[in-house]
């Protein structure tokens, strides 16, 4: 586009995860590579000392600019750094919801640590519609929404465009069921966007594919070799991860780097979708995320599964509330059968609130029979 002013706008980010290890936790190696989809093998490079290496990400679909070098020979992850050159800068966006919702920058500012965070109403779905602004008009086939952490997606979307003046459906009511939505080509600088959905919505980042403008012209990551050592860099993550490393050193410099020629793609066949609560059901697909809920019940059909709903509204989640149909924020359980003394039909009898009761009773009859027992028998005995 003529009224996009070209130039080469460099990306660098140094990644290093320093987190403190706990006594009682740590993040294992498997649990850091379980994150990402894809690697590249770095043969040991002849080195006559460390050296700074780049590796070329060329073509690379980049969504999360998170990485994590293992050195296999010592099975330590290195820091890394990150740079990207884009040929024609990308249109600004700007975006509005209804209803109002602050911090709305937060899904184009280029930083996945960063989040919108949408309303979720008590009992039923959340509904937000989002329109869209470019500075100038944009060709584009798709976009692709970056969640926060452990949150699901949208459960329907609808996208809508101002094409000439008027407003047209380019994406009527479906299922989301990715975090990229396709859409046949449309060029507009108008989008609106209407997501309905059930959990909790955190968004990080909301990309378009623009076409006509932004153009990647090299990607590259580099980290401080050492000689005779293997490295396998992972990335393609679909998760943020937190890597224990070392000190980095200046890795943005250009001077003395070593590079290497573009290194194919694997399958990380390690990789496992992120699921918080381990139900087996994703995270982005999960009617609720955070409690483990395999069957994903949802008797009002809300989108929020019966174990995180609140069914009697008395800020206690069906999965911890005793009494989950009748309100009782206070629990109360005088029995400890397990059942609130709300909805405990059986609170007022005496032997349910003393357990030991029947058993003395119990105790009394048998004690009585067998007096009578004795009686009988000494009486027949005299007969």
């Amino acid at each position: 586009m003529k009224q996009i002013q070209k130039g080469i706008i460099s990306i660098g980010v140094v990644l290093v995860g320093v987190v403190a290890i706990s006594a009682y936790a740590q993040v294992s190696n498997s649990d850091i590579v379980n994150a990402f989809r894809q690697y590249k093998d770095v043969q040991a490079v002849t080195l006559a000392t460390p050296a700074v290496v780049e590796v070329s990400f060329d073509g690379e679909v980049i969504e999360r600019p998170v990485f994590a070098v293992l050195d296999t020979t010592t099975n330590a992850f290195e820091p890394s750094f990150f740079k990207q050159e884009v040929i024609a800068k990308p249109v600004s966006l700007s975006i509005n919801a209804t209803p109002t919702v602050n911090g709305l920058g937060a899904m184009t500012d280029g930083d996945v640590r960063t989040y919108t965070n949408f309303f979720l109403p008590e009992s039923t779905q959340g509904s937000v519609r989002l329109v869209v602004n470019a500075s100038t008009p944009i060709t584009s086939s798709g976009f692709t929404v970056l969640l926060g952490e452990h949150v699901a997606l949208p459960t329907v979307v609808e996208v809508r465009a101002m094409v000439q003046g008027k407003e047209v459906i380019v994406v009527a009511n479906q299922r989301m069921n990715g975090q990229t939505l396709r859409f046949p080509k449309t060029v507009a600088s108008s989008w609106i966007i209407s997501f309905t959905y059930g959990q909790p919505l955190r968004i990080s980042e909301l990309q378009f594919i623009q076409e006509s403008s932004a153009t990647v012209s090299s990607a590259l990551l580099r980290f401080l070799a050492q000689p005779n050592h293997a490295y396998r860099i992972y990335f393609d993550a679909d998760r943020q991860v937190q890597l224990v490393v070392g000190e980095a050193g200046n890795l943005s410099s250009n001077k003395d780097v070593v590079r290497i020629t573009k290194i194919a793609s694997q399958k990380n066949a390690s990789y496992v979708i992120a699921d918080m609560d381990g139900d087996t059901i994703p995270d982005v697909f999960d009617n609720c995320v955070l409690i483990s809920n395999t069957e994903q019940k949802d008797a009002n059909g809300n989108g929020r599964g019966d174990m995180c709903d609140d069914f009697d509204r008395d800020g206690v989640l069906n999965s911890k509330d005793n009494c989950p149909d009748n309100p009782n924020r206070d629990q109360l359980d005088v029995d400890a059968d397990g059942l609130g003394d709300t909805c405990d039909a059986q609170e007022s009898r005496i032997t349910e609130q003393y357990a030991w009761l029947p058993w003395v009773g119990i105790g009394f009859a048998a004690l009585v029979l067998i007096v009578l027992f004795a009686v009988t028998a000494r009486s027949m005995k005299s007969e």
